[in-house]
């Protein structure tokens, strides 16, 4: 049985799975942390969690055969082991935690970094790869609460340096380790159940037809104009995470 939504509520959900397919696609993921925040302007934040998470790993699936092999390895497993950390601490938290209050430092997080690349996009040199455990720690908590992996990833791996390409698609992998790793946790506290997985099947061919225009926008975005715009998108999320926090 589907859920008893409005249909402001199902446009906005449709709209949110569209726009995190094309961001899976072709933009490293940046504009996905919008679409729980937009679908909690209708359901609640668990739903929309919970919703949102199997149609993550269709996506997942889908992207990950797109750029397969054009990843950074050793970045991947640099972040598997902080990703773990991160969905545990989540898990453990589960129901004790204020997601406004998680929402709100995340935003005012994400806000700062941004700016802070967009005034000075070039540093003289790559950030250690020792911040790679406490970024992926941050990213599979924020991830586990509301999807919103992106910004501590993007602080991380954005400064590494590497090409647009090796870029997306260490995202790409990352994301769907994260994902596959929360599924257990999210089945086990009823976030992922029967009448939310009959919505996220009937969504499917949105998130497929969502990635696949991702895939053709990001191949007429060059390289300097696509980490722009990834960037604009961290700093648009970052106030809307502010802005639903207060």
């Amino acid at each position: 049985m589907l859920p008893d939504y409005s249909v402001i509520a199902w446009l906005l959900i449709v709209f949110s799975v569209y726009l995190t397919g094309v961001s899976k696609g072709g933009f490293a993921g940046g504009f996905g942390t919008l679409s729980v925040p937009l679908m909690a302007l209708a359901i609640s934040p668990t739903q929309a969690a919970g919703l949102l998470l199997p149609l993550l790993l269709v996506m997942d699936v889908f992207a990950v055969k797109a750029w397969w092999g054009k990843q950074s390895n050793a970045e991947v497993w640099r972040f598997v082991p902080g990703l773990f950390i991160g969905v545990a601490v989540g898990t453990v938290l589960f129901g004790s935690l204020s997601e406004q209050g998680v929402r709100l430092a995340l935003g005012i997080l994400s806000v700062v970094f941004a700016a802070y690349m967009l005034l000075k996009p070039i540093a003289k040199k790559p950030i250690s790869s020792r911040w790679a455990l406490p970024a992926a720690s941050v990213c599979g908590f924020t991830s586990f609460i509301a999807h919103a992996g992106a910004p501590p990833m993007n602080m991380y791996l954005m400064p590494r340096k590497l090409t647009k390409e090796t870029f997306i698609a260490t995202c790409t992998i990352t994301y769907a380790v994260v994902n596959t790793i929360k599924l257990g946790p999210y089945v086990w506290l009823g976030e992922v159940n029967m009448t939310s997985a009959w919505a996220s099947l009937l969504l499917v061919p949105v998130a497929w037809i969502g990635v696949r225009n991702g895939l053709w926008l990001q191949s007429r975005v060059n390289e300097k104009l696509f980490y722009r715009l990834v960037i604009l998108a961290m700093f648009a999320v970052g106030i809307n995470l502010v802005w639903q926090a207060l």
